[in-house]
């Protein structure tokens, strides 16, 4: 099984029940919490997607929202980590509605386009100028959509007030 990156927006009042409950946390993470809407899969997209805003040199803050985004402030359970099911080195961490807004403010200022024109046009020289060895064909739309996904999702997590939390699963 492929291991990728899961991110879900809920409210301030689930993510404090997460916080304190190793079963709703495990709910959360088992897409039972929330609507399929407030969950966004990014399958292997973070590293590539911090490679290719490295290789456009984005602004620090810009680059540091994203890493932020990518990778949340503070754990969620510690006590997770001890479920049979988490990923090892991975813990589920979080980000509290006003890190969302400031996330989502610096990634509504990295336009796909602008981005992603940093990419070789070679497929091959794409590829390795981000890490993605193994992947098939050019990286340019794979990530297109990616970064398309992610910034609407914090936007809308931004415009309703939540929360994201983020693991790999």
């Amino acid at each position: 099984m492929a291991v990728t990156q899961q991110l879900a927006r809920l409210s301030p009042e689930q993510l404090a029940r997460c916080r304190g409950s190793v079963e709703e946390l495990d709910r959360l993470c088992s897409f039972e919490l929330l609507s399929s809407s407030d969950y966004l899969d990014l399958d292997w997209a973070p590293a590539p997607l911090l490679g290719v805003f490295e290789l456009a040199r984005v602004g620090p803050p810009i680059l540091a929202g994203l890493r932020r985004g990518l990778g949340g402030d503070t754990e969620v359970n510690p006590a997770y980590r001890d479920r049979p099911e988490s990923v090892s080195g991975h813990p589920v961490t979080a980000l509290e509605s006003d890190a969302v807004a400031e996330v989502a403010g610096l990634l509504g200022q990295a336009e796909p386009q602008t981005v992603l024109v940093a990419l070789p046009e070679d497929a091959a020289s794409a590829r390795l100028s981000i890490g993605m060895r193994d992947f098939d064909g050019h990286p340019g739309p794979y990530l297109h959509r990616h970064l398309v996904a992610l910034r609407a999702f914090y936007a809308d997590a931004a415009r309703r007030r939540l929360a994201v939390v983020l693991w790999w699963d």
